[in-house]
């Protein structure tokens, strides 16, 4: 940039922008081997529980996780009356949702507003 005279913020990206990258291009860009595209569908679960906190906590006797100032509740399903002593992972989402997940399974989802997950799944109640 100094070569051209550039010195200011708005000169330099118009420069990058207009003429180093149609430079850069005709210099060492090759034409691809075969046509098509070489990217491919993400096959897997959802990106938002690979994209979040995750925070490991111990299910207490009253079957409750403590995060942060909250106390999450999980219910009883037909799989298990209760998680108590259990190792659980709370998941804090962008969005401010939560979910408790043992492993796989997810036992419990929060809203941000502490009003119960989507439709579907067992809500985490807050607990007073």
């Amino acid at each position: 940039m100094a070569l051209h005279g550039i010195t200011e913020m708005e000169a330099a990206n118009w420069f990058i922008r207009e003429e180093y990258r149609k430079r850069y291009n005709e210099k060492f860009q090759v034409a691809a081997q075969e046509e098509g595209t070489a990217f491919v569908a993400r096959v897997g679960g959802d990106l938002s529980d690979i994209l979040c906190e995750r925070h490991e906590r111990t299910v207490g006797s009253d079957n409750c996780v403590k995060f942060e100032k909250r106390t999450l509740q999980i219910p009883a399903d037909k799989h298990r009356c209760h998680d108590v002593k259990a190792k659980v992972e709370v998941h804090r989402y962008p969005d401010g949702r939560m979910a408790v997940f043992h492993g796989p399974r997810r036992l419990a989802d929060d809203t941000a507003a502490g009003k119960g997950g989507e439709s579907g799944r067992r809500a985490v109640e807050k607990v007073a």
